[in-house]
């Protein structure tokens, strides 16, 4: 059985998809590689296919019409075989020494009889246009040791779980019955929060495994897209506020509780931002829609969060102060990257 599958949503992808794809080959037969060519109109599929073709037993290529990124998640959760599950974006690649640390760990652990529902490794911002680059880690959760969720210590309010440092069971995917709506941006936030309820057990392994490229102005993260984009941002914290209700989130036990709670407000904070920069009337309406239908169908969790001081207080604002506040709050989120 192998051992991590990588799926590698690709759209257009014909200018970095091999560097990407030959960066994954270094597991050999522990992995699978499974590229979904998203209706591209270049020559992805046709780099795909010869892939596929040269190493059979390591790739497999899924050719479907356009869907957005979640849609190649959902194709790739479908069709994986290996014990654990991991999402590559083609522009991005995985470090040759690290990569063999995390296969390395994970074998020692199915070795041994060590069951890890989620594994985490630190990733790396490559801002190449700049030739710079910086660690995204935490200190928050212990690194090269098995632990439950009562070992994480609390995360700062710039600390939030992002899909380059996750490697879940696939099992657990399946499970938790995941599903990522199409031609949407930002899914990636969904992929990582609603499996949370279903993780026991965690391993970080301190390893700078996943480089992250940022730089190109198609990119969906630029400034200028996020606040472009604010209307999928909404539809993804839709499907984040309705994921649980509070009844199911309250029974857990208080640090897994702590953590989702945190994850949650984090990201309503951001989409908070979305609307602000940029800010125009028809934003803030889209915006008010989102809460009302979060509290009418989720009061429980609404009326938990939203006096949260980061999640609703910039909307008690008078208006500038509000826009000053979100920016603020922003920047502080994207400090860590050195060029925000």
């Amino acid at each position: 059985m192998k051992l991590i599958s990588f799926v590698v949503p690709s759209y257009n992808s014909e200018a970095y998809l091999n560097k990407c794809i030959d960066s994954l080959l270094i597991g050999g037969d522990d992995v699978e590689i499974i590229i979904v060519n998203d209706g591209s109109k270049d020559r992805t599929i046709e780099i795909a296919n010869e892939y596929a073709l040269k190493y059979p037993n390591i790739v497999k290529v899924i050719d479907k019409e356009n869907g957005g990124h979640g849609s190649g998640l959902n194709a790739g959760i479908d069709s994986a075989t290996g014990i654990y599950f991991k999402c590559v974006d083609s522009d991005d690649w995985v470090d040759k020494h690290e990569y063999l640390k995390v296969l390395s760990t994970i074998k020692e652990h199915l070795a041994k009889g060590i069951d890890v529902d989620l594994y985490l490794t630190n990733y790396v911002f490559e801002r190449v246009d700049l030739n710079k680059s910086f660690v995204a880690s935490t200190n928050k959760i212990p690194k090269n040791r098995l632990i439950g969720w009562n070992d994480v210590k609390r995360l700062g309010v710039a600390e939030f779980l992002m899909m380059h440092s996750v490697i879940y069971k696939l099992s657990i995917l399946r499970e938790c019955g995941v599903r990522l709506p199409e031609h949407t941006f930002y899914v990636d936030t969904i992929f990582t929060y609603v499996p949370l309820k279903y993780v026991n057990t965690l391993y970080f392994i301190d390893a700078d495994f996943y480089r992250y490229y940022v730089g190109r102005p198609d990119q969906s993260v630029t400034f200028e897209n996020m606040t472009k984009n604010y209307k999928m941002q909404l539809r993804v914290m839709r499907e984040l506020s309705l994921a649980y209700t509070w009844d199911e989130i309250k029974v857990l036990p208080r640090h897994k509780k702590r953590f989702i709670i945190h994850d949650l407000v984090v990201k309503s904070y951001l989409t908070l931002f979305y609307v602000m920069a940029g800010y125009n009337k028809e934003k803030e309406e889209a915006y008010k829609s989102y809460f009302k239908e979060f509290k009418g169908k989720n009061r429980g969790l609404y009326y938990k969060l939203r006096y949260r001081t980061y999640f609703l207080f910039p909307f008690t604002l008078v208006l500038p102060l509000r826009k000053w506040v979100v920016m603020w709050g922003y920047k502080k989120l994207m400090k860590k990257t050195n060029w925000n």
